[in-house]
């Protein structure tokens, strides 16, 4: 593709956050626009209140991040904001099923959002975990997916921020394999606990794709926003000094946290743009 021809690329970030203070959206923003300014491609988004508003895109858009957020996935059943969002939801899936367009449409799923997009498609039981989930932790590839295009470049295991209440468990794997779901990744091992180990990673379609964890954090970022007084105070009375302790330092190795920030939204957004023909006539 000439970059010289491309046309411009229009993403829509649905902002799932309700209002709550994050670093997500930040996060997401700014890996646009290192996106946009390293290919040289004229990339401009809107944002969309999801929780507060009602709001979701409509169909003028070419990729859809949908963000993190606070509470329970099951909070919206029986309100209007859920049923814009899973109604958005189809509307693309119809879209991409559509021979006659030509241009699929792309979306990534974030945390809050992945746990949501698990219970649309089904894909195990979207349930509250027995204890937060809150830190830096080692992400494992589930063996038969290692082709995952958004994934290249990553180690087995990879390290990603996780902070949850809920997780997706036991999938019903033939039931998966049958309409054409993937398992991509698995939380970390943890010999001395007897629980199933959660789903981290699904690719729902050919042109959807989620994760458990958060992509997008970036390490000097999520550093100096832990060692403000508030958040720092925070986190120690919720999980300890330690805790604290070794995100710090998780987010200083750059192997960590900056590998996976520069790798898998960066290498969604490249597959959603340079798999179609962005070239004007």
């Amino acid at each position: 593709m000439s970059l010289e021809k491309s046309k411009q690329v229009k993403v829509a970030i649905l902002d799932l956050y309700q209002g709550v203070a994050n670093q997500g959206m930040r996060c997401i923003r700014e890996i646009l626009n290192l996106f946009g300014e390293e290919h040289q491609i004229d990339l401009n988004w809107d944002e969309f209140n999801v929780r507060e508003q009602n709001a979701v895109p409509d169909l003028s858009y070419d990729i859809y991040i949908s963000s993190g957020g606070p509470g329970n996935p099951f909070d919206g059943e029986g309100k209007q904001w859920e049923e814009n969002y899973f109604n958005w939801l189809q509307a693309v899936i119809s879209w991409n099923a559509d021979e006659r367009n030509e241009q699929k449409k792309y979306v990534f799923f974030i945390c809050h959002s992945f746990q949501i997009a698990c219970r649309f498609f089904n894909v195990g039981t979207v349930c509250a975990r027995k204890s937060t989930a809150f830190g830096v932790f080692p992400v494992h590839f589930v063996k038969s997916n290692y082709t995952e295009p958004v994934f290249d470049g990553l180690k087995d295991p990879f390290y990603a921020v996780d902070s949850r209440d809920y997780q997706v468990i036991q999938p019903d794997i033939k039931d998966l394999k049958k309409r054409g779901i993937k398992l991509l990744c698995i939380e970390k091992e943890r010999p001395h606990v007897a629980l199933e180990r959660a789903i981290m990673s699904v690719r729902f379609n050919e042109y959807m794709i989620g994760t458990q964890f958060h992509p997008e954090a970036d390490a000097p970022g999520m550093s100096m926003y832990l060692q403000t007084d508030e958040k720092k105070k925070t986190v120690i009375e919720n999980h300890g000094y330690e805790k604290w302790k070794s995100m710090i330092e998780h987010l200083g190795d750059p192997d960590k946290i900056m590998w996976t920030y520069s790798h898998i939204l960066p290498n969604f957004l490249y597959q959603s743009v340079f798999s179609r023909e962005y070239v004007t006539a």
